[in-house]
């Protein structure tokens, strides 16, 4: 797979899986599942999940496994399955490690201004994908990809989409972000499960829309590089992220419809004002 421009003429590309590493058999069952999704459309895929979510609404919540046994299910993965895996960072001194275990390091949306914890993940030499904060203004993460690219060695660098703070416990999608983003010369992301994230609507626990989730999509699919989503085969019984997280079972449909919207936008590109 080329980090550097993942998507194809064919196809944007796609990080899925479920929020966090609930066992190593679930795991390895999510990610044989969403790899032939991909495989049977050709569609370049990375597989995800958290070893650790260190930003749980409450002290009580399932944060994961701990690290040593996490990377050792996701190497396990890459290696089995063939595919690349993603997980995310929240601490400088975790970079290095997760870095000889994973492809892609990804920066949480509520840390992507630490600047030590991009230039350390930027010095691993890996791919780092960083998820625009939900307070941020998407012109300023410019400033975070300028941070990581003053690290000599830095490996290709990805944006995200994620949703922004609207009033309390709601988020939305402003998609006038996309040519903003577009101007950090990264490819761009859209995580279209956190983007209907209610965070705190459930008093310990955030809730979601889950069934916005295929709408969000749509409305992106002609003018984003490649797609994130929360992915659980019960999303009812998931240990972290379940009212947000899309159903396995209608992964393939969702998938279907959002190549045939995303292959015409690039027969199109020609005439984007916003350019590809």
């Amino acid at each position: 797979m080329d980090f550097a421009q993942p998507y194809t003429d064919a196809s944007f590309f796609l990080i899925a899986g479920p929020c966090v590493i609930e066992s190593r058999d679930h795991a390895l069952f999510m990610a044989t599942q969403l790899r032939d999704l991909a495989d049977s459309r050709g569609i370049p895929f990375i597989y995800k999940s958290s070893f650790d979510k260190a930003n749980r609404t409450a002290i009580s919540s399932y944060r994961g496994t701990d690290m040593d046994q996490g990377l050792d299910i996701l190497a396990e993965i890459r290696t089995r399955l063939g595919v690349p895996v993603l997980t995310d960072v929240h601490e400088s001194w975790q970079c290095k490690p997760v870095g000889e275990a994973v492809d892609v390091l990804q920066i949480p949306a509520f840390l992507c201004r630490q600047t030590d914890l991009l230039l350390a993940a930027a010095a691993t030499g890996r791919t780092v994908n960083v998820k625009k904060g939900q307070f941020l203004a998407p012109w300023d993460l410019q400033n975070a990809v300028d941070k990581m690219r003053t690290v000599e060695g830095h490996g290709p660098l990805w944006v995200t989409e994620r949703g922004t703070t609207f009033g309390y416990g709601q988020l939305v999608v402003d998609f006038q972000t996309w040519p903003h983003l577009r101007k950090t010369g990264c490819p761009v992301i859209f995580d279209a499960t956190h983007s209907v994230q209610k965070p705190g609507a459930l008093g310990k626990v955030t809730g979601g829309a889950r069934e916005m989730i295929p709408t969000l999509a749509r409305a992106a699919a002609t003018a984003v590089d490649g797609f994130f989503f929360e992915v659980h085969d019960c999303p009812e019984k998931a240990l972290s992220d379940g009212p947000n997280a899309m159903r396995l079972e209608q992964f393939g449909e969702l998938l279907d419809q959002l190549l045939a919207i995303w292959r015409a936008g690039r027969a199109a590109a020609t005439s984007d004002p916003a350019g590809r």
